[in-house]
């Protein structure tokens, strides 16, 4: 097993998988249930699931669905989207989800962090952090698919969200996410050396030396992966795939 821990980042819209860039144009990638038995036949380690339309559109979580993707599914599941309480995040972990993703609820009602964290382990709770790089060069933590500064500074913001109790950070880089360019270095590492809990890094992988670098200079703990785990490569068609382990093990020794 890989020391690192690399977890594909499926995002869901009205039921369906779709893959966006820079948190704009969704586009069709499959059936969800279908991708997790690729994944499974793929000993992944673990698989996020983010609903990027249930929260904008003030909707819960599609419950049906996720039991049907609990029930498919090998391994440990996180999952994220339309979580506003602490009801909600109850019925995702009584469905078989092992950790749920908080995002625009932790601005709004931050306690929520350390009643889910209380209740089922810091471990259980991943607090995502989206964040963008201003003209003066500040990563400012946005909301709302990144149509909404916080105003709050990305370490600062991780900083409290580790005090509340999350037990890992979801750090992703909108200006890099889907672009297959790589991960924003400096804002990963500035990150993971402000807290004590394991960052995983996401937004921008285009290779297996990404990967490698990220962990490196980047002192991620975990990596995310969405383009590379649904193209077959950049500009190409879809393939539901997943790195070679052997070439994983090369960049993270």
């Amino acid at each position: 097993m890989l020391r690192v821990r690399i977890i594909p980042a499926l995002l869901l819209k009205g039921g369906s998988l779709v893959k966006t860039v820079r948190f704009k144009n969704p586009g069709y990638i499959g059936d969800p249930i279908n991708t997790v038995r690729i994944f499974n036949e793929l000993e992944v380690d673990e698989l996020t699931f983010l609903d990027i339309s249930a929260t904008p559109e003030a909707k819960e979580p599609d419950f049906k669905l996720l039991r049907e993707i609990a029930d498919e599914c090998f391994m440990p599941l996180s999952y994220g989207g339309g979580i506003q309480n602490f009801e909600t995040a109850a019925k995702i972990f009584d469905i078989g989800f092992e950790k749920v993703v908080l995002n625009n609820i932790t601005h709004q009602s931050p306690e929520l962090i350390t009643q889910i964290a209380n209740h089922y382990g810091s471990q259980a709770v991943v607090v995502s952090i989206d964040v963008k790089k201003s003209l003066f060069g500040r990563y400012e933590v946005v909301t709302k698919s990144a149509t909404y500064s916080t105003g709050k500074k990305a370490v600062e913001w991780a900083k409290e969200v580790e005090n509340l109790g999350a037990g890992e950070i979801l750090l992703t880089s909108v200006d890099r996410e889907g672009t297959w360019t790589g991960f924003d270095i400096e804002l990963t590492q500035r990150v993971a050396d402000s807290v004590n809990i394991p960052v995983i890094a996401h937004g921008g992988a285009g290779s297996v030396e990404h990967i490698g670098q990220v962990v490196r200079e980047g002192k991620a703990s975990a990596v995310a992966l969405g383009s590379m785990v649904v193209y077959q490569k950049k500009g190409m068609g879809v393939l539901v795939n997943f790195p070679d382990k052997t070439e994983l093990e090369k960049v993270l020794l």
